[in-house]
């Protein structure tokens, strides 16, 4: 029983390294997800804006 005690331990350290792995490629997708998504709504709103500006004749 002390060596499975043992084994546990060892894969604690490593459990909590790819937990925090997790959490930061997921916080990294989702700040290049906000940037993505701002980036396409400003081209868009450009684009809006080009067919407004050359609607005005």
């Amino acid at each position: 029983m002390t060596e499975a005690v043992r084994s546990d331990a060892g894969t604690g350290a490593v459990r909590s390294s790819a937990v925090r792995d997790e959490k930061s490629r997921r916080r990294q997708m989702l700040v290049r997800a906000s940037i993505y998504i701002a980036g396409t709504h400003l081209f868009a709103g450009f684009v809006i804006l080009l067919f407004a500006l050359g609607n005005r004749h």
